[in-house]
């Protein structure tokens, strides 16, 4: 079972909690915290999680998740909510680089992703979660490779065409179902009209019969 599956089932799912995405880093400038913070436990992995609460209406967050050595738990660290994130940056927008900068209200990070096609997984899923939980004050992102916003185009443009395609589809079954609706008039006028005549014929023969 990968490291990031086991997050979202520890970490996340017992808060109500839905894990979107998550990049392994390490930070570019070392970090001096002092020995009692850390536990004295040594070295430690380093994840960068974006998660969405199941509850109405929907809370998502940015959170450090981190394990340490010798432990197979992994430890829910510091936390923002999306709209405090102001600005990623992806420091090279010319190549793949794994290094980038998120920087929120009141802190500043800069991290060293695991390889830059892994940053470049979670800016997607950074970025489309922004423009969709996000009304206003949405982050911006800086020094991004061009095919990032590309790639997110072919995603709206994709989510367009399958809502005209329901929309198409939702028209055609009313106009099916006004048709089928004209069909079942005339039906039933016709059934009203034979119904008439053999009781007008049922009547005559009485008539005769007598």
């Amino acid at each position: 079972m990968s490291a990031k599956v086991v997050i979202s089932k520890e970490v996340f799912s017992p808060q109500d909690e839905r894990m979107l995405g998550a990049v392994q880093v390490k930070r570019r400038t070392k970090k001096k915290i002092p020995f009692l913070a850390t536990g004295g436990q040594g070295e430690y992995r380093t994840y960068i999680c974006l998660s969405v609460t199941n509850k109405k209406p929907p809370q998502v967050y940015v959170t450090k998740v981190k394990q340490f050595e010798g432990s197979s738990s992994f430890v829910r660290r510091s936390q923002w909510t999306l709209d405090q994130l102001r600005q990623v940056n992806g420091i090279d927008p010319n190549k793949e680089s794994p290094e980038f900068d998120l920087q929120f209200d009141n802190a500043s990070d800069q991290w060293v992703a695991s390889s830059g096609s892994e940053k470049f997984t979670f800016f997607q899923i950074l970025l489309h979660t922004c423009q969709r939980y996000l009304s206003d004050q949405k982050p911006e992102f800086i020094n991004c490779q061009s095919r990032l916003f590309a790639g997110n185009s072919i995603l709206h443009s994709a989510a367009d065409s399958v809502t005209s395609a329901v929309q198409k589809a939702s028209q055609a079954l009313n106009e099916r179902g006004e048709r089928l609706g004209r069909a079942e008039e005339s039906t039933a006028d016709m059934m009203n009209s034979a119904q008439q005549f053999a009781d007008t014929a049922h009547k005559l023969a009485m008539k005769h019969k007598c």
